[in-house]
């Protein structure tokens, strides 16, 4: 397909070059055989004259009609070449007859002002961008990503070059770059604002107090081990005089302190507004508002923050986390069903749908799509008009002057028609005006 392509677009195009030489000769026969006749005729009208008056008006027709053919018969060929009477006259005596042979001529000229015509007047910023304007790149760009197939080639391209882009930022030291300037931005980050706001988060409707839920569990749980009991009573026997002692009073206090603590954590859990409830919620507000605007505060915040950040453990789990990374991706490159490949297609194709569907997305795209491609086009215009005017250049003058007379020169050929038809109604008004009132 890709060679017989090229081979049939030739034969189209030689076929119509011929058809245009064709139509070219036959007008150029057409015309020279009308300005024959009008000799003939202006011959046979002067001969017979005589006996008839009225040719008269036939000859003054045929004469200006021949001059009007010669005339316009050498201003189209002076286009294209010098023609003969020229050649004839002007080389053997040295007689400057200029503006012939023009196109050839002027060849360098034509290229430049034609370079510089379609620079300015098909490539100005107005015009290509309306034209740029038409054209729904994004709808192309959604369509292109919705099809499967191109989103998992578009897939597998992108995996191969991932572990290659890994590579080259591990050697390129590029990895600890970005990771310095990550810590020093989060350096720049003040912690203690950053905090409370996301405690004021929490705190949206009371979701805070399903912290102290879980608080209230944990403390009923740590009642309930017998591990944590018996040290209590431990700390109780030591804090209780011997006497007390020999009664078991630490048992009893003990059994005491934590039926009473069961029985207030049950009630605070069953109590959405319980007393403890709201003590909570003033303790975890009023620390929140510290943290926003006391400065103590932020100083113990930001040197906790420094010293975290300091610390040799983060840049080796930094380090870790990116081998980790790695060190699956390149595996997972290599395996024929990658789920990187295939999420990648997947999302690729989502993307596609979804840019389908949102107008906005895709009116702003192609806003974007205009706006650089036209910028792309202002800046490389200049080229462009310089590219086409060295291509003229480089044409050889036979073939430059072939292609312009096959596509203009049939067109240019009808003026000698016009020159002859002209050219003998004014001899006829003429030849009237002499008779009318020269004669008279």
């Amino acid at each position: 397909m890709s060679q017989s392509a090229p081979t049939l677009a030739s034969a189209r195009f030689d076929a119509d070059a011929d058809a245009k030489l064709s139509a070219l000769r036959r007008t150029k026969f057409v015309a020279t055989a009308a300005l024959a006749l009008c000799v003939l005729v202006f011959a046979l009208a002067k001969s017979l004259e005589g006996h008839y008056p009225w040719l008269a008006f036939v000859a003054a027709f045929a004469e200006a009609a021949t001059i009007g053919g010669l005339a316009d018969w050498y201003a189209v060929g002076a286009l294209f070449r010098r023609p003969l009477v020229v050649a004839l006259f002007s080389r053997p005596l040295g007689l400057p007859i200029p503006h012939t042979a023009i196109i050839p001529e002027n060849q360098n000229r034509i290229a430049d002002n034609l370079g510089r015509f379609i620079e300015v007047n098909f490539l100005a910023p107005e015009p290509v961008r309306e034209k740029l304007a038409e054209v729904d790149f994004s709808a192309l760009v959604a369509d292109w990503l919705a099809d499967p197939n191109r989103a998992a080639d578009l897939s597998h391209f992108v995996g191969r070059l991932v572990p290659q882009t890994l590579a080259a930022v591990e050697q390129s030291g590029l990895r600890g770059f970005v990771t310095s300037r990550m810590l020093e931005q989060i350096e720049k980050v003040p912690l203690a604002p950053l905090a409370a706001e996301l405690l004021s988060a929490l705190t949206d409707d009371r979701r805070h107090q399903r912290l102290f839920d879980e608080f209230t569990k944990v403390v009923g749980r740590f009642l309930s081990d017998e591990q944590a009991l018996a040290t209590m009573r431990e700390k109780i026997r030591e804090e209780l005089p011997s006497l007390f002692n020999l009664f078991r009073a630490d048992a009893y206090l003990l059994k005491k302190i934590v039926a009473s603590a069961g029985s207030l954590l049950d009630e605070v859990r069953a109590d959405p507004d319980h007393p403890m409830r709201a003590e909570f919620d003033r303790f975890v507000l009023t620390f929140v508002e510290r943290l926003r605007t006391s400065k103590q505060y932020a100083k113990r915040a930001e040197k906790l923050k420094r010293d975290f950040l300091a610390r040799p453990e983060l840049k080796a789990l930094a380090g870790d986390m990116w081998e980790s990374l790695s060190v699956f991706i390149e595996q997972d490159a290599k395996t024929p069903n990658s789920r990187i490949r295939a999420h990648l297609a997947n999302m690729f194709v989502e993307v596609g749908r979804h840019l389908a569907g949102d107008a906005q997305i895709r009116a702003d795209m192609n806003q974007g799509f205009v706006v650089a491609l036209s910028s792309f086009v202002e800046s490389q215009k200049s080229g462009v008009s310089k590219f086409i005017a060295d291509q003229v250049k480089r044409w050889d003058l036979a073939q430059l002057t072939r292609l312009i007379e096959m596509n203009i020169g049939r067109d240019l050929q009808y003026i000698r028609f016009n020159g002859m038809v002209i050219g003998g109604l004014a001899g006829v008004v003429l030849h009237t005006v002499e008779r009318l009132f020269l004669v008279g």
